[in-house]
């Protein structure tokens, strides 16, 4: 398991001070004022003085904070004004806590459009690691979607490009290939949310190089533990992890539950932190992506990549407890 790496600038000047207060206080007027108590807002927005957790993308070494952004059924949200500014509000507030990667794809409707508009007017965004997918057949169609994407999003160059649900992805894959030896992208990924892909996705990553996976995986649904997460070990594939929380269902299981006395130990106090510190525990996994349109939600998953995460012993007893 990869040790805790505290990233944390400290020799700040007056200047940057002044400039990091100013943000400190503008996001917890702003957190006030959509009923949230100001100390849970000081605590999390003070969470760069405690040890964030990051992983390497074993292709580079690269380190990436373990917590990332969704932004599938939450950012498609173009024509929704209140629903715009609080979601600037829940990127401000990644930013804030020391987020880096931001996951979307053109297959969620305005999420892109979304994105790159809310990017315009975040603050802290400059260690942004940006993700998303080619989803579409035919390699001028995926050339002229990834370019779309690109501009939608407003930035230079995409860390990350994802073979969307293995979707045409021989002719991406030699597209993508060309692209990273370019330096149009840094790095190529292939994803998928649907467990009757995985066949498929075993063979395509026994024979092909990949810098990154993404599927599904949280506490109630292990199977990539099987056969994917081991192959992505041996071959030194970073794996991003989305549907963390099995969209929502986690919480209904646990409903009226009180959370173990030991979790305090692992630096838990939600049961969002106990299902994200589960999923990231895994040695395989470099990164877990929940989505949210809630501000006192992202600054709880945020929250979970500071400390430290269980160890295998403490993995399996985090499942015993939910059986």
């Amino acid at each position: 398991m990869d040790k805790h790496i505290t990233d944390i600038d400290l020799s700040l000047d007056s200047e940057k001070l002044t400039h990091f207060n100013l943000q400190r206080r503008h996001l917890l007027q702003a957190l006030v004022a959509l009923g949230l108590s100001s100390p849970l807002a000081s605590n999390l927005i003070h969470a760069s003085s405690k040890n964030l957790i990051q992983k390497k993308i074993p292709s580079s070494g690269e380190l990436l904070p373990v917590i990332g952004m969704g932004t599938s059924r939450t950012f498609d949200a173009l024509y929704d004004d209140d629903l715009l500014n609080k979601l600037q509000l829940v990127m401000q507030s990644f930013f804030d806590n020391q987020g880096a990667l931001i996951d979307s794809s053109p297959m969620y409707k305005t999420s892109e459009e979304v994105t790159g508009l809310l990017l315009k007017k975040a603050h802290n965004s400059q260690k942004l690691f940006a993700a998303t997918k080619v989803w579409t057949y035919g390699k001028q169609s995926g050339i002229e979607q990834m370019q779309a994407s690109r501009e939608l999003w407003g930035i230079k160059r995409f860390d990350l490009m994802q073979i969307h649900n293995l979707r045409d992805w021989k002719v991406h894959y030699s597209t993508l290939r060309t692209m990273k030896k370019e330096g149009k992208i840094r790095y190529i990924g292939v994803t998928t949310s649907h467990g009757r892909f995985h066949d498929e996705l075993e063979e395509v990553l026994k024979n092909n190089h990949f810098d990154f996976l993404q599927l599904s995986y949280n506490i109630s649904n292990r199977d990539v533990e099987r056969r994917l997460l081991p192959i992505a070990q041996d071959k030194g594939i970073a794996v991003i992890a989305n549907r963390p929380f099995q969209r929502g269902d986690l919480f209904q299981q646990v409903r009226g539950k009180k959370l173990p006395d030991w979790a305090t130990d692992l630096g838990i106090s939600s049961w969002g932190q106990y299902f994200l510190k589960f999923v990231i525990s895994h040695p395989a996994i470099t990164c877990a992506i929940p989505a949210t349109t809630k501000v006192k939600h992202m600054l709880d998953n945020m929250g979970a990549q500071f400390g430290v995460l269980p160890e295998q012993t403490q993995r399996k007893e985090m499942i015993k407890y939910l059986a």
